[in-house]
């Protein structure tokens, strides 16, 4: 689930009703449909994350699939006091419930509340009491029972308070990629110098998960202390002992050469010590289409998942090499089931200027699509970053396009911007990223010690799509 605008400015007027303008029988309704985000916000404000409400699969429970929390639909009794009925000024005194029945994601409870009686105490304190009940869809009801409150003291009319927008950050957009692979046989993997915790220990869940065969290849006996140091075993792993990380990352390129790997991840080296191995001409992983490296990102704020390329591996591409990025990330599009990805040509414009190279390559691109050269995808560029990713932005600038507004691929211009963009989305808009490296004979990841432990095994995900490509989808 990407995030979700929970919550916005209340601009309904309000009305409170006083003691003497209420009537036995009044009543005032609200329905709601109960959803995961629902679930997941509610466990947050409580504490209750009782894997109930999740899975459904606790030891303790007897139901096949997530439960609401009882107190979620007992809320809207609240909203219906504080808002409706009396309305605002409501002070709340007393509530008891009885829970007749489990509410499911996908239900539609609506939450009653009618005057049942309204009385001064032999002080003149003024009392209401408001009858209670839940029903779902079905007409069944889910909740009863009665709440006792003291009305407001004058009529009000008022506007309701705005409220912040909320977005919920959940990341199943990479969840669903380590789902995708759970019919397919471990992938074996070289890890390159496994030497820091991040890299080992993701090895080591990787292979718990399925999802990689890990060869370990580095300086044995410091990948077996880090690994007794950690309390990870490894005993089962296979080790490839490498003097250093020059040595490491040609071994583990060999074993690729040779077939014994069908992946390499990169561990604690940089980027460049790997792929200088990658890319050898005598002894690399070269193949006759050009090395990309594409970023699946999961970003809360898009509700898909977003392909950015290249932010890694070609650092100032011209339009032609540009054309073999677009199609490395198309097969990967392909792959994870778009079937004809829409890539946005990013720039700093969205008009053609001969003094910024990157329009002139998009519109190059642009017109390489229209004859052919480009297949597989819609084209459009050069687009700004605003109105690749709002249709509104578009529109406002009068923009017709296919692709804004809903691309599945950005085309950065160059490494630089690729990278800085990949990293505000990261710490800024609180994505995940999946990286992995196209064109080579295997697959490459190049993971970061600053990866999530999803993000890494969302890279093995790709990895294993990439590898069984034919039945990925």
């Amino acid at each position: 689930m990407n995030a979700r605008n929970l919550s916005s400015g209340n601009d309904v007027e309000l009305t409170s009703l006083t003691f003497d303008e209420l009537e036995v029988g009044q009543s005032a309704s609200v329905s709601r449909e109960l959803t995961s985000t629902d679930i997941t916000l509610f466990a947050t404000v409580s504490g209750n994350v009782d894997p109930l409400h999740f899975s459904g699969g606790s030891a303790a429970s007897r139901f096949r699939q997530p439960v609401g929390h009882g107190m979620w639909a007992g809320s809207l009794f609240s909203g219906l006091l504080g808002t409706q009925l009396p309305g605002p000024g409501t002070i709340y005194l007393k509530q008891e419930l009885e829970f007749l029945a489990p509410m499911f994601p996908g239900d539609t409870i609506t939450a009653t509340v009618r005057i049942a009686d309204k009385a001064r105490d032999e002080k003149g304190r003024e009392r209401v009491t408001l009858a209670c009940t839940c029903t779902n869809q079905k007409g069944e009801r889910v909740i009863e029972g009665v709440a006792e409150v003291i009305p407001p003291s004058e009529h009000v009319r008022q506007a309701g308070v705005g409220l912040p927008d909320l977005h919920l950050v959940a990341h199943d957009q990479l969840d669903k990629l380590t789902a995708q692979c759970a019919s397919f046989a471990p992938l074996p993997t070289a890890i390159v110098y496994p030497c820091d915790e991040t890299s080992l220990r993701g090895a080591c869940i990787g292979a718990q998960m399925g999802l990689i065969e890990p060869v370990l290849v580095g300086p044995e006996s410091k990948v077996q202390a880090l690994a007794d140091e950690l309390d990870l075993d490894i005993s089962a792993l296979r080790i490839v002992d490498a003097s250093d990380v020059i040595d490491a990352a040609m071994k583990g390129v060999d074993l690729a050469r040779q077939g014994e790997v069908g992946a390499i991840m990169k561990g604690a080296l940089h980027t460049d010590e790997l792929m200088s191995a990658v890319v050898r001409r005598d002894k690399g992983l070269r193949t006759t289409r050009r090395i990309s490296h594409v970023f699946v990102m999961s970003v809360p704020t898009y509700p898909k998942p977003l392909l950015i390329t290249d932010a890694v591996v070609n650092i100032s591409p011209n339009a032609d090499d540009k054309a073999h990025i677009i199609n490395n990330a198309v097969e990967l599009a392909n792959v994870l089931g778009v079937e004809t990805p829409r890539v946005a040509i990013l720039s700093a414009v969205e008009t053609i200027n001969p003094k910024i190279q990157s329009t002139l390559d998009a519109a190059a691109l642009c017109k390489m699509a229209d004859r052919g050269q480009i297949t597989g995808a819609i084209l459009d560029g050069p687009l700004a970053f605003d109105n690749a990713i709002s249709a509104e932005a578009a529109r406002t600038k009068g923009i017709r396009s296919e692709v804004a507004g809903q691309p599945d691929i950005l085309l950065v211009p160059e490494l630089a911007a690729g990278n800085m963009l990949v990293k505000q989305l990261s710490f800024l808009a609180h994505a995940d990223a999946a990286g992995i490296v196209l064109g080579a004979s295997v697959p490459v990841m190049l993971t970061s010690r600053a990866d999530s432990l999803p993000a890494r095994l969302a890279s093995c995900a790709l990895a294993v799509l990439l590898a069984n490509k034919n039945g990925a989808r």
